[in-house]
């Protein structure tokens, strides 16, 4: 009895000792799934400005700096898929390290390693560096494509709430707006804006990227606007967020957010 009980101590032991090694993969790691990963840009850039999601320079700058990329269709979804957060990780442990690096889809790679259905990120060069063990970046750079291993991972952008950029070439009749800055989930699955002449929330429509539209009029702020994540259906209604003197090019950031 008693060499059954050190037998099952020593097994148990054993366990723990590979868990706290992160040799055996537990419930939190069981959703790492396989992918491809390159880069692009400068070696230690943030990739290139803009994008298909249609963040423009805000790839440049904090919060995004550096830790963008893009994606190919099957995760980015015909644009719904941007804002997502992911960790990637090199699978490769002669080379890179065990650090994931988290990045947000700002991008689409329609082509070549993104094609014929394929998982794949293509990161910017500072991400894509930091998989590395450190002092071989360049090494792992000249790699060109590796395998990864990739899992979603909440947003979280501290210290900011929800914004609503209004597209260039809004009109009182065509009013189109970008969401920034989103926690949580990230992307958008369904978007919903109320007028000030309105009781009823109005569908818009999702047109490319993370750009939504309403067409109709005239349409008089100011506006409360209701974001709807793709991933959990979670919503989030900010009142009153676009004031009535609104203007084209102009942002204007809610007071809420997802966590």
């Amino acid at each position: 009895m008693a060499s059954t009980m050190l037998f099952s101590f020593a097994v148990s032991y054993f366990f723990i000792l590979r868990l706290a090694a992160g040799e055996l993969l537990g419930a939190k790691d069981a959703h790492w799934q396989p992918a491809t990963a390159t880069w692009y840009g400068s070696p230690d850039g943030d990739g290139s400005d803009g994008g298909a999601c249609g963040y423009g320079s805000l790839v440049d700058v904090r919060p995004l700096r550096a830790r963008v990329g893009a994606v190919s269709p099957v995760l980015f979804k015909n644009g719904q898929g941007c804002g997502a957060c992911y960790k990637v990780r090199c699978a490769d442990p002669s080379i890179c390290s065990r650090r994931a690096v988290t990045v947000i889809i700002t991008d689409e790679c329609p082509g070549g390693y993104c094609a014929s259905g394929r998982t794949h990120f293509d990161l910017s060069g500072a991400a894509f560096s930091r998989m590395a063990v450190a002092g071989r970046d360049p090494e792992l750079r000249n790699r060109g494509e590796i395998s990864v291993l990739y899992r979603r991972t909440p947003c979280k952008y501290r210290g900011k709430n929800v914004a609503f950029h209004v597209n260039e070439g809004s009109t009182e009749y065509w009013l189109s707006l970008l969401v920034e800055f989103e926690d949580g989930d990230g992307d958008i699955g369904a978007m919903h804006i109320k007028p000030s002449t309105s009781t009823e929330w109005q569908e818009m429509k999702h047109i490319w990227g993370a750009n939504w539209c309403i067409i109709g009029g005239p349409l008089a702020g100011p506006f409360s606007v209701r974001v709807t994540t793709l991933s959990t259906q979670r919503s989030l209604s900010a009142r009153d967020v676009i004031p009535r003197n609104w203007s084209p090019k102009a942002t204007y950031t809610s007071r809420l957010n997802f966590i």
